[in-house]
């Protein structure tokens, strides 16, 4: 039996799909066929399978056996329904032709709008339409977009014809054309067709619909099509349907309309009907920004009956899908038709405003709630604003904007809360290019399309002349969490990207100078602006509540100080996962430099005790604000050269001091420091005398470091606090190494206690970064003197483990990712086949030889969503991170354990 590849949705009798079918008609063509089973207003149609483009593509852009016959049987039904020919003489059906994936991804693959018109059937549909500047309208409209999306002409040669035409007639917009001189435009058309093609327009609508067909198909491979699914990590396997389907025209004159609605405000969630449309015009002119279109809110003034119609099928989707839905609408002559619907891109703050409110009116559960919201939206509802009290911190917000204002460029509309500042820069491909050398980038457009989305997203944000809240550029940005401002050409902007010049207010910003964009109210500055993270709303900080109810692994914090423990407490860290001592050292370099230069234990002693009250000190303020969570805090852990000058620096000063004239003994001190250096200087530093290596070897730093974190747990204990300090000796890969810094740990513990008067609970363990401690995981842990914890970081195990430098991998790991070798950057997420059989084994082996064995992760993957999913399925009992990637550890942590 030969495969199905096509399926029609006419009305409620012929429908042939539903929306459970998204994996083979796409999400378009689904939630298309699911609507007219509905009785909804759909234009009737066809989908081609996503199975028949999977065909194509790998059989060399071969149809499958069957495909054409069906096509061609689709096509005779739909015209016997409607009850016209495609590209009839006299009455003609024209078609739509789109793309439509199972994952939406809008704008990213290509649409033909107004397929079947010829030379012969255009003046056919003026006739029957009687309106002939409608009908060449349309033609002008086709012919530019089969050539752009199915023959590779670029459609900038036709806009430029089009924006010539305007200027030469002295017109704002296209509508205002005459008939007669859009005629003449497609002639215009057809000889640029002809000058790229080397052919004639096409005149035979069968092969325009053939070929239309086959150039979606391949616009699923097209580089921003690839680009898309690499950023938001959708597979590349799954293909998109294609969608052909009878044209509505919202271009037949001032009762006729096109928009995009939202049954939620996609910026912030709130629960009205959103979005734009436009009067005479054709849905590409709304998505692409080629006009700004007005507020949905006007509808219902100019046609009630149409807006209370859209209200109400709005109402019945959204509680359809349970979730906030994107719609596609036109207006013909008065009369409403649904294009499309599709669950809503939002930002962070409305996903989790969304979230929350249909868990309160019934329509999901918390775990749902959970589930909708992904790691990203968290990280986008901390999207910075403007710093305004770093300007002036004295004054009210509305007195710094005057005091900037010779800045202010203008307005435009704010397409998300965000604020964001960066050089402007005026191609999608020169800002990739800024953004990988790592400098802030802010994507400066008329417009954007499809085919700057690389440039998109490795900017910081984007900001458009033209185009509305439901343009390309605001759907995107909303997406993939970048600030946007759109539509500046009515608050006075004026870019021209050709000159790499955005001028406004009497300034001009070229290629390279700073902007700003301000999210809160759509205006835009020349300058860099200081910036500040936002905080939590109130319906995320809800959601991450039952997240903590949910999850089966914890969330700690990489925490030095207190005001990062703080604010990891705020966003809702239990305990401290790293503290790491050497900051503490940096701030006290003659007291190190002096420990490291003291020739023998006694002079040393000197100043390590000096050092220890200030350790002390530090600790204390840690355990002071910790709430009674545990607070794990790692030894000196860098190699003692890093807190000593260079030798170059020690040279250049030394041969100053000698130009200068001065003697030997005047620069004793830096000769001195010179020879240590250089006594010290090691190959590979990284592997040297570091860690639980200097404490061996010095055991009078363990010795101190000890004495001042356990006496400041005594006196914050004695103070009436919980205080529960967990002691973590670094780069362990023998038994023995730990067992020697943990008996020196012990014995200062138990002095404390007695001198203190105090008992008090405490922990010992280890940091899990040697390939070796991996594979003897079970001896470390065993036994009396064994460790009480582990701490995989991550870090250092994937650079011993891989061979690979973090500081110097970044040559080749891109091109390790796109040739298969890594699936990921192993120090973003964790490489599971090698080093995570390493921790696998370390968990299993380490947990059997001390079943009570407290295990986490504190290296940087400890805050990626993927890795904590790998964390869980592992057994560890804790993930720790960054303060401002806990909110997205917590979720993260619920939804692994949720989905596992």
């Amino acid at each position: 039996m030969t495969e199905k590849y096509v399926y029609k949705f006419f009305d409620k009798e012929v429908c042939e799909g539903s929306a459970d079918m998204k994996n083979l008609l796409g999400g378009k063509g689904a939630n298309l066929a699911e609507m007219t089973s509905l009785g909804l207003p759909v234009p009737p149609g066809f989908v081609v399978s996503t199975q028949a483009c999977l065909h194509f593509l790998a059989n060399n852009e071969e149809y499958p056996v069957g495909l054409k016959a069906e096509v061609d049987e689709a096509l005779e039904a739909l015209e016997t329904h409607m009850g016209k020919k495609l590209g009839d003489n006299e009455d003609p059906l024209l078609v739509s032709v789109r793309s439509g994936a199972r994952i939406s991804m809008p704008g990213m693959m290509d649409t033909v709008l107004n397929l079947g018109l010829n030379d012969v059937s255009v003046e056919g549909l003026a006739k029957i339409s009687n309106d002939p500047r409608f009908a060449y309208d349309s033609y002008r409209r086709f012919m530019y977009m089969y050539a752009d999306v199915v023959k590779g002409v670029s459609k900038v040669h036709f806009e430029k014809e089009l924006e010539k035409l305007k200027h030469e007639l002295g017109v704002e917009n296209d509508t205002e054309i005459p008939a007669d001189e859009l005629k003449k435009l497609t002639q215009k058309y057809k000889v640029i067709y002809k000058e790229h093609m080397g052919e004639e327009f096409p005149q035979d609508p069968r092969k325009q619909l053939d070929d239309a067909i086959r150039a979606v198909f391949r616009s699923w491979n097209t580089r921003r099509a690839i680009d898309y699914r690499n950023h938001q990590g959708i597979p590349h396997d799954l293909g998109t349907a294609v969608n052909v389907m009878t044209m509505i025209y919202g271009n037949l004159g001032e009762t006729s309309a096109t928009g995009v609605a939202f049954t939620r405000n996609p910026s912030d969630g709130e629960k009205k009907l959103y979005g734009e449309y436009l009067v005479n015009a054709q849905g590409e002119d709304v998505v692409a920004g080629i006009r700004t279109p007005v507020p949905i809110k006007d509808l219902k003034a100019t046609m009630p009956d149409l807006y209370n119609q859209l209200f109400e099928i709005s109402e019945l989707l959204e509680k359809r899908y349970r979730d906030m839905q994107d719609m596609e609408f036109t207006i013909q002559q008065g009369k409403l038709y649904m294009l499309q619907t599709r669950s809503g891109k939002r930002t962070g703050i409305a996903a989790s405003q969304i979230a929350y409110d249909l868990v309160k009116e019934g329509a999901i559960s918390k775990e749902e709630a959970i589930l909708r919201i992904e790691p990203s939206d968290v990280e986008n509802a901390l999207f910075p604003s403007i710093d305004w009290g770093k300007i002036d911190p004295n004054a009210p917000v509305k007195q710094i904007k005057e005091h900037v204002k010779d800045k202010f460029l203008g307005t435009g509309l704010a397409a998300g809360a965000a604020a964001a500042t960066g050089k402007a820069i005026f191609d999608a491909d020169r800002a990739q290019e800024i953004a990988e050398q790592g400098q802030n980038v802010i994507l400066v457009r008329v417009e954007t399309t499809p085919e700057d989305f690389h440039g998109m997203a490795a900017s910081e944000g984007i900001l458009t002349m033209k185009g509305g809240l439901t343009s390309h550029a605001a759907i995107v940005a909303r997406q993939i969490g970048k600030a946007c401002i759109v539509g500046s050409e009515k608050g006075g902007i004026s870019i021209d990207v050709e000159k790499r010049a955005l001028t406004a207010n009497g300034l001009v910003v070229r290629e390279g100078d700073w902007i700003t964009i301000d999210g809160d109210d759509g205006s835009i500055y020349s300058d860099k602006l200081p910036t500040r993270p936002a905080e939590l709303p109130e319906s995320m900080k809800t959601i991450l509540d039952w997240c903590d109810e949910a999850a089966k692994i914890g969330v700690k914090a990489n925490a030095d100080k207190p005001d990062q423990f703080i604010k990891a407490l705020e966003f809702g860290a239990k305990g401290i996962g790293l503290c790491r001592t050497e900051h503490m050292f940096f701030d006290n370099l003659d007291l190190v430099r002096g420990m490291i230069l003291a020739k023998n234990d006694e002079k040393r002693k000197h100043y390590v005790d000096q050092l220890e009250p200030v350790q002390e000190e530090d600790f204390r303020g840690i355990f002071d604000v910790s709430k009674g969570y545990p607070v794990i805090i790692r030894l000196i852990d860098p190699p003692l050269h890093e807190f000593l000058p260079s030798e170059e620096e020690l040279m250049t000063e030394i041969f100053e001091a000698k130009l200068a004239g001065k003697k030997d003994e005047d620069f004793k001190e830096t000769a001195d420091m010179l020879e240590v250096v250089r006594e010290m200087k090691e190959q590979n530093p990284m592997l040297g005398l570091r860690g639980c290596r200097l404490g061996i070897t010095m055991p009078i730093v363990t010795e101190m470091q000890s004495r001042a974190i356990f006496k400041a747990a005594a006196k914050v204990i004695k103070s009436g606090k919980k205080v529960f300090p967990e002691v973590m000796v670094p780069l362990v890969g023998f038994q023995k190494e730990f067992e020697h810094q943990r008996t020196i740990i012990d014995r200062v513990a138990k002095e404390v206690m007695q001198e203190e008067g105090i008992e008090f609970k405490y922990l010992v363990g280890t940091m899990i970064e040697v390939p070796r401690a991996a594979l003897t995981s079970s001896e470390i842990a065993g036994g009396d003197k064994g460790a009480q914890f582990f701490s995989f970081g991550t870090n250092d195990l994937h650079q011993m483990a891989l061979g690979f430098s973090r500081d110097d991998a970044g040559s080749f790991i891109s091109k390790y990712m796109e040739m298969g070798i890594l699936e990921s950057d192993p120090f973003v997420s964790i490489e599971e086949t090698g080093v995570g059989r390493l921790m696998k084994m370390t968990v299993d082996e380490g947990k059997e030889a001390n079943p009570d064995l407290e295990l986490g992760i504190c290296g940087e993957q400890g805050g990626d969503p993927q890795s904590i999913d790998f964390c869980y399925r592992i057994g560890l009992d804790y993930v720790s991170c960054s303060p401002f990637r806990v909110p997205i550890a917590r979720l993260a942590a619920a939804r692994t354990t949720l989905k596992n």
